[in-house]
């Protein structure tokens, strides 16, 4: 009985995944799906060598709309744990309790946000939340917020066509390699008013490497006190 109780609650938080479905500007909704490149499927990347990393498998988007911003301006990830559950009562919505991890969100500049490669891009991290000195982690937070994250465009990027690539960390699994759950969507921007800021980047597959402590890490025991979130250090003017 008692395995058969456990496997029943490893399925039941196996199948709590969760997407990026719709972006804020300055606390106005954009429109369910519009700009973003958002898959059927709402699985989890674990590998993070692979080419599926860097938007969620890199699909051909069927949208040919991006999304006006201005450098300087707040913006939202929404999350959901289906692109229909929103509103519906869904007890997993926006994703599992349990899923906890880091949020981190990037920018990649293009020269046509509504190309279909993404592969060879340059990212810069914009922002990042972890777990805080109380134990308490960002995936809560989103959790607490109805599937939203908030963080802001900095005011000295250069103007022009990004992919925005918001992402979360799932470490629930993630004692051993391959483990750790990353969920991620781009969306597609055309950033005006901007600067002349360049950023240091980094790579998609490349920037998380197995064994980063980010990456492979035992969430559950000992009870950790610390956690150190994968990826560059979020660029600030």
């Amino acid at each position: 009985m008692k395995s058969s109780l456990a496997t029943c609650c490893l399925l039941a938080g196996a199948s709590a995944h969760t997407i990026f479905t719709q972006l804020w500007v300055n606390d106005v909704a954009q429109g369910h799906t519009k700009g973003i490149r958002v898959p059927t499927y709402d699985g989890p990347i674990t590998d993070v060598t692979s080419d599926d990393v860097i938007c969620n498998g890199g699909q051909v988007p069927t949208l040919t709309v991006f999304t006006p911003v201005k450098a300087g301006d707040k913006l939202t990830a929404e999350w959901h744990h289906t692109l229909d559950s929103a509103g519906t009562g869904d007890a997993q919505d926006p994703i599992d309790k349990g899923h906890l991890g880091p949020v981190m969100v990037y920018m990649a500049k293009v020269d046509d946000a509504l190309t279909t490669k993404v592969t060879g891009l340059k990212w810069f991290k914009i922002y990042q939340d972890g777990m805080d000195s109380k134990g308490q982690w960002a995936v809560s937070r989103l959790y607490n917020n109805k599937g939203k994250v908030d963080f802001t465009l900095p005011a000295c990027v250069q103007s022009g066509q990004y992919l925005l690539r918001s992402e979360l960390i799932a470490l629930h699994g993630a004692a051993n390699y391959p483990g750790a759950q990353l969920y991620m969507e781009c969306a597609q921007l055309n950033v005006t008013n901007g600067g002349t800021a360049t950023p240091p980047t980094v790579s998609f597959p490349g920037a998380y490497k197995g064994s980063d402590p980010g990456i492979k890490f035992q969430l559950y025991y000992p009870t950790p006190t610390a956690y150190k979130i994968p990826g560059p250090t979020p660029f600030i003017c």
